[in-house]
């Protein structure tokens, strides 16, 4: 059997995309997501996600890790699916969906900028040395000295798979502070096992990171990642986060047809 694909990027986060409205793609098959995401002996990805049929919103979203297992919210993989369903004529320029952490709202312009509404923050633990929240995804936050040069995978594996946050893990985002509402972000990605050129969730829970613990006392901050620019917003108000909103690029890359 042959599947057709779509191949997008979000600052470098590349995701496979697969209309599966009509349900055809076997979506228990951990081995053939896993195979699909190599990058040497598949499409090559750092994700999988499903564009489906949902009865209250315009789709459903179903992402998977490149190990081949369904996750939590990826919020740059939101993004381009966002792109993918205007592709499809699935949607115009704005609308709404669900994923596994709940409704989404989002608007594409015309140069592909998508702008993703992201899950209320309820909740920041900060520690002397580091800052934990979910932002529809579990982030492990950290100031460190010389981000070029850091060693992203030794260190991250180190905190993903430590005592720290069980056998559940944790994506760890490393940051150095630009100026005053500028940071710079690398994250090591769970289920990647691997730093990615950017992460969506990762991003966003290091802007409300920097707020809660008053690195910056901006409500809009830009990320400088790996693979591009991102921009987060949101309204504080009681170290509650809401309007919480990632910005950035979603670009198709190509199309192709894979037999599985």
């Amino acid at each position: 059997m042959e599947i057709t694909f779509y191949k997008y990027q979000g600052t470098g986060n590349d995701f496979i995309m697969i209309d599966n409205r009509q349900e055809t793609f076997s979506k228990n098959d951990t081995k053939l997501i896993a195979k699909l995401c190599d990058r040497r002996f598949g499409i090559g990805a750092d994700g999988l996600i499903l564009l489906e049929n949902d009865a209250e919103t315009d789709f459903k979203m179903v992402y998977y890790n490149s190990d081949g297992n369904q996750s939590s919210m990826c919020g740059n993989g939101g993004r381009c699916l966002v792109a993918f369903a205007k592709q499809l004529g699935v949607i115009e320029n704005k609308t709404t969906f669900i994923a596994t952490d709940g409704l989404h709202h989002a608007t594409i312009s015309e140069n592909g900028i998508v702008s993703l509404q992201m899950k209320d923050v309820d909740a920041v633990k900060i520690e002397e040395d580091y800052i934990f929240l979910d932002t529809g995804s579990p982030h492990h936050v950290q100031l460190v000295e010389d981000l070029k040069n850091y060693p992203i995978k030794e260190k991250g594996a180190e905190i993903r798979y430590g005592n720290l946050y069980g056998q559940a893990g944790s994506n760890v985002n490393f940051v150095h502070q630009n100026d005053t509402d500028t940071f710079s972000v690398r994250t090591y990605e769970r289920g990647v096992e691997d730093e990615t050129l950017s992460c969506g969730t990762g991003v966003t829970a290091v802007a409300i990171a920097m707020k809660a613990t008053g690195r910056t006392n901006s409500d809009t901050i830009k990320l400088n990642v790996e693979g591009g620019k991102l921009e987060v917003s949101f309204i504080e108000k009681d170290g509650k986060y809401t309007d919480v909103f990632l910005k950035g690029p979603a670009t198709f890359v190509f199309e192709g047809t894979v037999a599985v």
